[in-house]
């Protein structure tokens, strides 16, 4: 059941197929089910895996936060196509397939429950330092802004013209823990490095 050999061609399709119309594994965040099959797979993925490589290459980026991501790892063969439809609604640590109805309402009274969605956005920012003299890397320090409900993604430096460069980074809200006036407020409160910042693209997960 799930993947089985991501090592082999046919194994690396399947992932490629399964992530079409997902951005993680399991959920809407990273976590620890996204590493275990990430250090599955044999290094970076040929441009044919588009999705799959798109999912690499984020993942990839968490590579010195994913001891801190949530979760457990588990088999590689619990993850996958076999078993998305009994995991959906499923929390990342209760995955197992087998055993009564009665065990396992035994076993949800015992769990503390979760919603079945939560409403969560991808928003993009760009965070612009005051001149072309400015330390870009200061300017990463906006991810030690620390919330509930708060996931920093990738971020990138992009041009802005006479050697000026901006900082675009993505992160991804809770939209009932972080509202965006008050991420906006903690991010300009740098005000030694942000001299100002700006949504420039929104979209709800």
């Amino acid at each position: 059941m799930g993947f089985a050999d991501l090592k082999s061609p046919t194994g690396l399709q399947v992932l490629n197929d399964y992530l079409e119309d997902k951005s993680y594994i399991k959920g809407y965040v990273p976590s620890q089910t996204d590493v275990a099959v990430f250090e599955a797979v044999p290094g970076p993925l040929p441009a044919d895996l588009c999705h799959a490589l798109h999912w690499y290459n984020h993942i990839r980026s968490y590579e010195k936060e994913k001891a801190s991501l949530p979760g457990v790892k588990k088999a590689l063969g619990k993850y996958g196509p076999a078993d998305w439809s009994y995991t959906d609604s499923k929390d990342d640590d209760d995955i197992e397939l087998s055993g009564s109805d009665e065990e396992e309402s035994e076993e949800a009274k015992k769990k503390p429950k979760k919603p079945a969605l939560v409403s969560k956005s991808t928003i993009l920012r760009d965070v612009k330092p005051w001149d072309d003299e400015a330390d870009m890397a200061k300017l990463e320090s906006v991810r030690s802004i620390q919330a509930d409900g708060l996931v920093w993604d990738s971020s990138k430096l992009v041009p802005v013209g006479y050697g000026i460069k901006k900082l675009q980074i993505q992160c991804v809200v809770e939209d009932d823990k972080v509202g965006t006036d008050m991420l906006e407020e903690q991010i300009t409160a740098f005000e030694d490095y942000v001299q100002s910042m700006d949504v420039a693209a929104f979209s709800k997960i």
